[in-house]
């Protein structure tokens, strides 16, 4: 079951954190949270809004980041996730690449597999009439699977 969105006043906002709203336009003025605007222009902040609100509160309080650390901080995350995204793209590709290059030696030996089958099976059937002729000998161990055949050198 899906939860249903909801969305949250500047005030129910600022109660949560213990912060006043002044504090929250601040940060919205600085570009560091961007909330929904209702047709009466009232800030609606979302799920999303209110954790990206408890980390700046975090960096800002905790740590004692000023808001240009904490926007950098923010751009630095974005490039990462993009890079990480960028090298799971290349492993993807790469490794569809590497599935295709090891098709091409099995595809060859399965070629090559049934020539030979196929080489075995016209000399079996011609087999016979080299014994009538004399030019094979005659072997007890000779089978399909273990066969060979000896020339005179005339």
């Amino acid at each position: 079951m899906k939860r249903k969105k909801g969305f949250f006043s500047i005030s129910a906002v600022a109660k949560m954190f213990s912060v006043h709203q002044q504090t929250i336009r601040l940060y919205e003025k600085e570009g560091l949270i961007t909330p929904k605007r209702s047709e009466g222009n009232t800030r609606l902040f979302s799920d999303e809004d209110v954790d990206r609100l408890e980390e700046i509160m975090y960096l800002t309080h905790q740590l004692g980041i000023n808001l240009a650390g904490v926007e950098m901080i923010f751009k630095l995350k974005k490039q990462i996730r993009k890079m990480q995204k960028d090298m799971n793209k290349l492993f993807d590709e790469t490794q569809q690449e590497l599935d295709r290059e090891a098709e091409i030696p099995q595809q060859a030996v399965k070629t090559s597999a049934r020539g030979l089958l196929k080489i075995k099976q016209e000399r079996s059937a011609t087999l016979p009439a080299l014994q009538d002729e004399g030019k094979v000998k005659q072997d007890k161990n000779l089978t399909l699977e273990n066969w060979a055949v000896e020339y005179d050198e005339d």
